[in-house]
């Protein structure tokens, strides 16, 4: 597919600037899948290609998160399984489906859960009791957003840590780097599926990785640097910008 050199410029710039939000805050992907469907892309190769220059961004984010002590993976096991579940169901469903509605719905999702953040109690650096149990919340968050990740996906970023900080009671760094290996499971998940499927713009995909990781890594350092003072109002932030910007500029 011939896409014009100035606007891979663009798209890989896109990928920096969406790779260190996502490391921060999610939601980096509703800046790239728009960007790669105005540059020309029917919409499952912009999925496909969008799923997978992410995919390597957050491997990126949640590696730095476990080489520093911020990530424990063992606890996590059933919400990856269950998560990636959830993501060939969508991954598979995605490839008939319109996404339109989801498309629609997206902006009004993000806005609940900035104003959660914006008037939400501000987030400790410590846990509070839980609510649910791991098993539960595998079943039931982690196979929902694994099924929405493999189908559509923006936004996720921003909807993780919630379900994290509200049902598990994690704090919100935690909550964070728990995100970034939940969304390199259902990500990768999908990719690999489009892959096999041929979706994938692979010039685009390498080119906006590669920024994508630096992105990542740098967000992921302001994370553990900075704490949960730093994520919280960033995530309300950037939760009402992208929400106004699918409103009101689509």
């Amino acid at each position: 597919m011939d896409i014009a050199l100035k606007t891979q410029f663009i798209l890989v710039g896109l990928a920096f600037i969406a790779g260190l939000i996502s490391s921060i805050a999610g939601s980096g992907g509703i800046l790239t899948l728009p960007a790669l469907l105005w540059a020309g892309l029917p919409p499952l190769n912009a999925l496909a290609t969008n799923k997978m220059q992410s995919s390597l961004g957050t491997l990126s984010s949640a590696w730095n998160f476990f080489s520093k002590g911020h990530l424990d993976i063992k606890p996590l096991c059933s919400s990856i399984l269950m998560a990636v579940l959830g993501s060939v169901a969508g991954t598979l469903l995605v490839q008939s489906l319109d996404t339109s509605t989801l498309t629609r719905l997206i902006p009004f999702l993000l806005l609940a859960i900035a104003v959660y953040f914006l008037f939400s109690p501000k987030v400790s650096g410590a846990d509070h009791p839980q609510k649910i149990s791991q098993q539960w919340f595998a079943c039931s968050a982690a196979l929902g957003m694994g099924f929405y990740g493999g189908f559509f996906g923006p936004g996720m970023g921003s909807i993780m840590p919630v379900l994290f900080v509200w049902l598990l009671g994690h704090n919100l760094v935690k909550a964070t780097a728990e995100t970034k290996l939940m969304i390199l499971a259902v990500n990768g998940t999908s990719a690999l599926i489009f892959v096999f499927s041929g979706y994938v713009i692979w010039q685009l995909a390498i080119a906006m990785s590669v920024t994508q990781i630096v992105g990542a890594r740098l967000g992921s350092n302001l994370v553990i640097k900075r704490g949960a003072s730093f994520v919280q109002p960033v995530i309300t932030l950037i939760t009402l910008l992208m929400a106004v910007k699918l409103l009101f500029f689509p």
